[in-house]
């Protein structure tokens, strides 16, 4: 296997040389270099002690998070042996320790932060580290479903599971009988697809954490390029998983691009979609905290800081208006984003743009007020 050194925040990783990352016998790939950079932020902020890199390919992730967080113990595991192989190699690389071998699929390398690497099926090393990392970063090629369970047990009682979706034609509604089966949810096609495909995401958590007895916190989610992302953080007790339960519904959408939306266990028409998360889709603090700490780090991708700063002023409201998709269904000319966000915040309404769209708006204004001003912008033309 030849190899290539890349540079990505403080740590410099050997990986696999190929011509398509796909073909690469270890997966790495640097568009998602912004994903990491959110998630060192995240973890910058939260400061926990124990964290896991459950799926951790190249170990790019984890060992970020040892080189650029204060976390006291980084575990990384893989079920591949070319990966674990690969991961000892960029540990020892960047941390310019030996390690301890525990035991021949375990290696422990205690400098002034404990990293471990670790060589086994992901859902087996969760079950028996049972309430045990403060952190857990669940980012699965594809679906997270089938590691979701033991990540809930793993993660203690009051910590934070980062999960990853990169499946996004399913939750997306592009397969749809693949997302009733995966997340038990109807999805929807068309200009609502991503938000509502992030919100399904998070109602499967909030279900699957509540037999546990576990509430949901939704921290920070977004969609971004070919996958959508959730911090997540655990709240116990029965009543907080009955008052995260509260926050699922079910979404309607007519042909004319006007939504409805209800905080119902069951549908009360026929038609809608979910069930899916409606609460908020950020903790404002916690978001502010991380622009505060990137404006002063040296990020991997030049788009972190300017998508963060989209996250943190949008407005934090159940779905959205893309204007395009909006003034085709409705026979008119589109007019410019700013200029409705103008108009709409002139008649006391909140209006902001949304990151799921670079032609959509998020607002408080009702169906017909957004469909108004589009009209009233037709007739200027």
């Amino acid at each position: 296997m030849e190899f290539v050194e890349v540079r990505e925040g403080l740590a410099k990783i050997l990986v696999p040389k190929a011509e398509r990352i796909y073909d690469a016998p270890v997966f790495y790939n640097p568009v998602m270099a912004l994903n990491r950079d959110i998630s060192v932020l995240a973890v910058g902020v939260l400061k926990p002690k124990r964290v896991l890199d459950a799926l951790s390919a190249t170990g790019i992730r984890g060992i970020r998070y040892a080189l650029e967080t204060q976390a006291e113990e980084v575990w990384l595991n893989d079920i591949s042996e070319e990966a674990f192989k690969l991961i000892l190699e960029n540990v020892r690389l960047n941390l310019g320790i030996e390690g301890e071998w525990i035991s021949e699929k375990r290696i422990a390398f205690r400098g002034e932060k404990e990293v471990v690497a670790n060589l086994d099926d992901a859902n087996r090393l969760m079950a028996e580290k049972f309430r045990y990392f403060d952190f857990l970063d669940l980012d699965p090629f594809g679906s997270p479903m089938e590691f979701l369970d033991t990540a809930l047990r793993s993660v203690r009682r009051r910590g934070v599971l980062a999960v990853t979706a990169t499946d996004t034609g399913v939750l997306c509604g592009a397969y749809r009988h693949a997302c009733r089966r995966k997340y038990l949810a109807e999805p929807i096609r068309g200009e609502l697809c991503h938000e509502v495909g992030l919100r399904i995401l998070i109602g499967t958590v909030v279900r699957y954490a509540a037999k546990y007895d576990l509430g949901v916190e939704v921290l920070l989610a977004y969609y971004r390029d070919h996958y959508f992302r959730a911090f997540l953080r655990l709240r116990s007790g029965a009543r907080k998983a009955d008052g995260s339960l509260s926050n699922l519904g079910y979404l309607w959408q007519d042909e004319n691009g006007r939504f409805e939306y209800e905080n119902s266990f069951m549908p009360g028409k026929p038609g809608t979609h979910g069930p899916l998360w409606l609460g908020p889709l950020k903790s404002q603090g916690f978001v502010d905290e991380m622009l505060d700490l990137a404006r002063g780090y040296s990020l991997a991708h030049r788009k972190t800081l300017p998508f963060l700063e989209t996250l943190a002023g949008e407005l934090d409201v159940p779905f959205h208006y893309d204007t395009h998709a909006l003034a085709r269904r409705n026979g008119l000319q589109v007019g410019k984003l700013a200029d409705i966000i103008e108009i709409l915040r002139g008649k006391g309404y909140s209006a902001t743009r949304t990151h799921f769209s670079p032609m959509a708006l998020k607002t408080n204004a009702p169906f017909e007020e957004v469909l108004d001003t589009l009209r009233a912008q037709n007739k200027k033309a």
